[in-house]
């Protein structure tokens, strides 16, 4: 055990040393992280980050959902916001307030029960708020920027920090926010509106991805961002790799013959095996279009 290890803070969440991060994750992959932190709420996640070791890296993790855990697993300690302390929805009026554990699908759902139109496009995203804070998340023409009002969150001192929208600086999946903020929670307006029209617009949300979408696969969601002027599933499509399984280490990867911007775990696939799936990818479309394809799942750890 390495000596920062040997002193870590006292917290009343869970502090896990070598912790296999990928039951944590959908592509089911992954190392151990050297410490996963499973905090008891906001009160004891900024504690232990003032206490911790300034140079011990700090990673989040939310539910999984976009990231590949690499196969040498993750340094310093890891972060989930897991429990109902993290998920909790509150809505009135035309407002919805979200802790940033709470699952988008389930502040979607919130939303119709409250008659408050805007937010069903979340009904589509398989994360949590936490994550689409960081990257903008969105799908069929609706984005975070467009609903959000403010958030708060910690910085890696242990610091409140609040965000108005306009701070975020929103650009397609892309925040200018400082990467190390723990976002805690967000505030959302909408436009209110009969609850069954909004709950028929996310049941239409939920059957379209359910026909196009590998959901019940080990998957990480869009791999690819959409570049301008371009589908990223077309591009992958068109240069062959559709159902063309690719290993490394593993038993191979492949993205997926129902949509080709979703990458799939058939069974037996490494880390390796899928990253380097996405990267065989990227400089073949580039190769053969011009086309630069940039990621949209994260990727975290040590390769080895």
């Amino acid at each position: 055990m390495s000596d920062w290890r040997e002193s870590l803070p006292e917290a009343r969440g869970k502090l896990l040393l070598d912790e296999p991060l990928g039951p944590y994750t959908w592509f089911r992959v992954g190392g151990a992280a050297d410490v996963l932190f499973i905090p008891a709420d906001a009160e004891d996640l900024a504690d232990v980050l003032k206490a911790l070791d300034p140079g011990v890296p700090v990673t989040v993790l939310g539910v999984g959902s976009n990231v590949i855990v690499r196969d040498g697993g993750v340094e310093g300690v890891v972060i989930r916001l897991a429990g109902r302390a993290w998920a909790q929805v509150a809505t009135g009026g035309d407002m919805i307030t979200a802790g940033a554990g709470a699952l988008d699908a389930m502040v979607a759902k919130a939303s119709a029960r409250a008659g408050i139109a805007g937010l069903e496009f979340y009904a589509g995203i398989p994360g949590t708020i936490g994550g689409a804070l960081t990257m903008n998340a969105g799908c069929y023409g609706s984005e975070t920027k467009d609903v959000l009002v403010s958030a708060w969150g910690l910085n890696r001192r242990g610091d409140r920090v609040d965000y108005a929208l306009a701070d975020f600086g929103y650009t397609y999946r892309h925040s200018e926010a400082p990467a190390d903020i723990i976002w805690i929670e967000a505030t959302y307006r909408g436009a209110l509106d009969a609850p069954e029209a909004v709950q028929t617009r996310i049941d239409e949300i939920t059957a379209r991805r359910e026909q196009t979408q590998p959901i019940r696969e080990k998957t990480g969601g869009s791999t690819f961002k959409n570049p301008p002027g371009h589908s990223s599933w077309k591009l992958v499509d068109e240069a062959g790799w559709r159902g063309k399984l690719f290993a490394v280490t593993g038993g191979g990867a492949k993205f997926s013959e129902l949509h080709s911007n979703f990458m799939i775990n058939p069974g037996e696939a490494t880390a390796a095996d899928i990253e380097g799936l996405g990267e065989a990818v990227r400089q073949d479309v580039l190769a053969k279009t011009g086309v630069r394809l940039d990621w949209e799942i994260r990727r975290m750890g040590r390769a080895s």
